[in-house]
């Protein structure tokens, strides 16, 4: 009979490659967890009208989004990355991410100008002209560029979501336009209203398709993606409160959002 004696013990020190292997395999890994955390495209935008689903695609929790909706219920803005991130309580990192997309209203960096804004709000009326309100659906571009802080790009700006949506149903809306200050919103709201709801072809919550839902303004593809869901478990929405218990709905704007809708 013959013993054969082996030493099975060994440090990892004995092993450079396998070492240096895990190393390797230990940054990889990194490297594909960091780029799953990869921002989409991103352009130019102000924070101030951040969406469910916008925020949702920034990396924002809930929460946070949550935050910045309470904070500007109260008709507040952000006019700073600093004020966004005191608003909303996300990360250093994140901040720092998705801040040199953040886009301010010129007036906000620029206070010589916004001195002078204040001391003549109405420079293209005259102090004697009688304001005569005027329905915002039938404004033209020369009746918006008479608003001071209003110039031709914003007034078709404006002009052209009125086309998309089909009508505005409250100066509210205003504030979903990119580029307007809370000043020229003010302006505006003193020279235009809402005389009348126009008439336009309301989206047929329950008959819908996926598609027809998620080209609305309010609801893009992920909320109208839990529509559907939500339609197909519990049968026909009945109004629009029920839309309010879906997942990213803009509860903010549920008033505005019935308007637009035919839950027939």
């Amino acid at each position: 009979m013959i013993y054969f004696f082996a030493d099975f013990s060994f440090k990892t020190g004995e092993y450079p490659d396998k070492q240096k292997w895990l190393s390797l395999q230990s940054q990889v890994d990194s490297m594909k967890i960091d780029d799953s955390r990869k921002l989409p495209k991103l352009y130019l935008f102000n924070p101030n009208f951040i969406t469910d689903y916008k925020g949702y695609k920034l990396g924002m929790s809930v929460e946070q989004i949550d935050r910045l909706l309470v904070f500007r219920k109260k008709n507040k803005y952000v006019n700073s990355p600093e004020e966004f991130q005191n608003v909303t309580k996300i990360s250093d990192s994140l901040l720092n991410l998705i801040s040199p997309y953040f886009k301010f209203p010129d007036w906000v960096n620029n206070k010589k100008e916004l001195k002078e804004y204040k001391k003549r709000p109405y420079i293209d009326f005259s102090k004697n002209e009688k304001i005569v309100l005027i329905d915002i659906n039938q404004a033209t571009k020369e009746d918006l560029v008479k608003i001071y802080g209003i110039g031709e790009a914003i007034s078709v700006r404006i002009l052209k979501q009125k086309e998309t949506l089909g009508g505005f149903v409250s100066m509210e809306q205003m504030q979903d336009i990119w580029g307007l200050s809370p000043e020229v919103i003010e302006n505006l709201i003193t020279h235009f209203k809402v005389l009348a709801v126009p008439r336009f072809k309301k989206i047929e919550v329950n008959n819908a398709s996926l598609r027809e839902l998620s080209q609305f303004h309010y609801f893009r593809y992920a909320l109208a993606k839990e529509i559907v869901t939500y339609r197909s478990m519990n049968g026909n929405i009945k109004n629009i409160e029920d839309l309010t218990k879906i997942k990213g709905f803009p509860v903010d704007k549920a008033n505005i959002i019935g308007l637009y809708l035919d839950f027939n």
